[in-house]
């Protein structure tokens, strides 16, 4: 089940920002995705814990980690925010260059992003939020599916992510833009629920 279409009109940020607050969406190339329901208590363990982590490590250094929900504004040249067609909430993300930084949220590419899978988000985040990252350049874009303890890795080399990363949530993650720094699983992956057979 993938995410519903707010409509079939073509939007931007200029309408995003009037529409009420209390429902969320995502624009991808104009289209206005709801955003899925609350999620669950593994998928927010698992931001959180990234979050910290990175946190964690990029004290004092100019890197910037932010958790959802923050607006990414990724525009296609250099047009006004209001005519902005792609607005992204990623779950976690890094960004280094301080300027795109502002009290909206981001306006550029973050460096690093990860995505928590859910069961309505899976094909949104692998598919439309892949193209998305990949054009738009962020540099590193994880997957983290909770249910099978799987961690999918994607590194932009020459323009393209290419052939992915992808192992089990054990042991730790370096995370390639970011010098020094790896995510540590084992705690957090024990904590997640087991598979149901």
């Amino acid at each position: 089940m993938g995410l519903a279409l707010r409509d079939p009109e073509y939007h931007t940020y200029g309408d995003y920002l009037t529409w009420p607050e209390e429902v969320r969406y995502e624009l991808i190339d104009g289209d206005a995705f709801l955003m899925a329901p609350a999620p669950t208590v593994s998928h927010q363990d698992i931001a959180g814990e990234v979050y910290r982590q990175l946190a964690n490590a990029l004290h004092g250094r100019p890197c910037r980690v932010l958790i959802a929900p923050v607006d990414v504004r990724l525009p296609k040249a250099d047009e006004a925010d209001e005519y902005i067609d792609t607005v992204v909430q990623p779950d976690v993300m890094v960004v280094c260059d301080q300027k795109k930084v502002s009290e909206r949220g981001v306006r550029g590419a973050p460096d690093w992003v990860l995505e928590v899978l859910s069961p309505f988000t899976a094909g949104h985040d692998q598919v439309r939020k892949l193209c998305v990252y990949e054009r738009h350049g962020v540099r590193e874009y994880w997957l983290v599916q909770p249910w099978g303890k799987v961690l999918t890795v994607h590194r932009l080399e020459n323009g393209a992510y290419g052939c992915p990363h992808t192992q089990e949530l054990m042991g730790e993650t370096p995370v390639g833009v970011l010098d020094g720094v790896t995510i540590q699983w084992d705690e957090l992956a024990a904590r997640l629920p087991q598979p149901e057979y």
